[in-house]
């Protein structure tokens, strides 16, 4: 069993938290404030406060960490923030994360946010995680999918740690 890192642990990231619990993993989730951590261990993780626009408040959120899901395919903000978010931000988590005991990386590529800007975020994670000789999964699965998402989730999580890379689902 591996130690499950869910960056953006909102309502989504929860679901994919008690599946991943009850399949014996450890998961530890994100959340940007104080008001989210009862929410995320009721769900059986690990709740840290940090946010990936500050990534430095990640930064103790790695350790021990198999797998990382990057999970903010639906994450709000202005257009600027958002290419931000899935572009220098990004590559500066994936940066810090890629020098931890992080062996594969999930990146939900399909969302509410733009298009592009997940295609770029994706193009990205590729590019980063192929460079290192990290694992990872592009997360294709459509958000408003409930239960589906989940499983694709589940299933993105299991495929990166069998060695990914695989393309969007």
């Amino acid at each position: 069993m591996a130690r499950c890192l869910i960056i953006g642990c909102g309502c989504r990231g929860r679901a994919l938290a008690r599946e991943l619990a009850a399949r014996g993993h450890t998961v530890r989730g994100t959340t940007r404030s104080a008001a989210g951590v009862s929410a995320i261990e009721a769900a059986g993780a690990e709740a840290v406060i940090g946010d990936p626009d500050v990534v430095a408040t990640l930064a103790r959120s790695f350790e021990h960490v198999a797998v990382a899901c990057l999970l903010l395919g639906s994450a709000v903000g202005t257009p600027a923030e958002l290419f931000a978010l899935h572009g220098s931000r990004l590559e500066m988590l994936l940066s810090r994360m890629l020098d931890t005991t992080v062996r594969a990386v999930v990146y939900e590529a399909t969302g509410s946010v733009g298009p592009d800007v997940l295609a770029r975020g994706a193009a990205l994670v590729r590019e980063r995680c192929e460079d290192s000789r990290i694992p990872y999964v592009l997360l294709g699965a459509d958000p408003a999918g409930g239960s589906a998402w989940t499983r694709a989730a589940v299933t993105a999580v299991d495929r990166a740690l069998d060695g990914g890379p695989q393309r969007p689902r």
